[in-house]
């Protein structure tokens, strides 16, 4: 088993546990939800087909959803996510620099365009996942707050996970 393959799949179950077994239970006001799990599909690496990167989408999507009892929400939230991700890196990535650096991480992309990349994808996520769990009108307001409040915490949540758990990239 290679490298890369063995890292993400330590951390898709990583990311599943932390979610379904501690963030899940984190909320604040009842208006802010952490989806950490979404780190997983951002931090797949450049070179990933887009049919695997569409199935390990829809995977994770339907692991959180087994466990958080919403049959399919996390899933098509997920397939969004990768597909968006999928337009981002091709207009914001030179084809040539996946070889220099294999994965979109913060030690290696830099801090702002990582936040970037994490603020883009996240609020798509976030946007289609609460509405399509309210998907009522009258609910707007309260969709919005939570859409944004979410998010927010969220992107800090990765910054936070980026600057504990990668290396700095050393200059040559």
């Amino acid at each position: 088993m290679s490298r890369t393959i063995f890292i993400n799949l330590v951390r898709f179950i990583v990311l599943v546990f932390l979610q379904v077994f501690l963030l899940k239970n984190v909320t604040l006001y009842n208006l802010s939800t952490p989806y950490l799990y979404i780190l997983f599909i951002l931090l797949l690496p450049f070179e990933t087909p887009n049919i695997l990167l569409f199935a390990l989408s829809f995977i994770i999507g339907i692991t959180i959803d087994a466990f958080y009892d919403t049959p399919g929400l996390h899933a098509a939230s997920c397939v969004l996510l990768a597909f968006v991700r999928i337009l981002f890196i091709s207009i914001t990535v030179q084809k040539d620099g996946f070889d220099n650096e294999p994965e979109p991480t913060l030690s290696n992309m830099g801090i702002r365009w990582f936040f970037t990349y994490a603020l883009i994808l996240t609020l798509f996520h976030h946007f289609f996942l609460f509405n399509l769990e309210v998907f009522r009108l009258s609910e707007i307001p309260y969709t919005l707050s939570r859409f944004v409040l979410s998010s927010i915490f969220t992107v800090f949540l990765m910054l936070l996970t980026g600057f504990l758990f990668f290396r700095r990239k050393e200059r040559k």
